[in-house]
């Protein structure tokens, strides 16, 4: 499955809305909630949620062009912890990696092998 800007747009990610207040402008806002810096407002709900989902279909493109890994709906997502070994030296590079990407080691590492792999 070829994991292109239509795959995503056809993903079901979480959406919740807010009601702002006055001094927040009025209206509502949507965002996504695995992705919370994409959102969009309006003056109703169904407004708001067209404008977060125009919103994220110009961070999809935005985000294919830069080569980025696009985080799924985390209710497609089941984890597992695993142990593994890894040298001292090349851990403080990952997680000063890590940290200056807003991230943490265990995303970074899996982000990391799905490109690797070509997800």
């Amino acid at each position: 499955m070829k994991k292109n800007k239509k795959y995503y747009l056809e993903l079901e990610y979480g959406i919740a809305t807010r009601k702002l207040n006055e001094e927040e402008g009025g209206g509502i806002v949507a965002y996504y909630t695995d992705l919370p810096f994409i959102a969009g407002d309006g003056d109703d709900i169904a407004e708001a949620i067209e404008d977060a989902k125009s919103a994220f279909a110009s961070y999809l493109d935005v985000a294919f062009k830069q080569g980025s890994v696009i985080k799924e709906p985390s209710h497609l997502t089941k984890t597992k912890r695993i142990n593994i070994t890894v040298p001292l030296y090349a851990l403080e590079h990952i997680d000063k990696y890590a940290k200056s990407h807003n991230m943490n080691r265990s995303t970074f590492l899996v982000e990391s092998a799905l490109k690797q792999v070509g997800l």
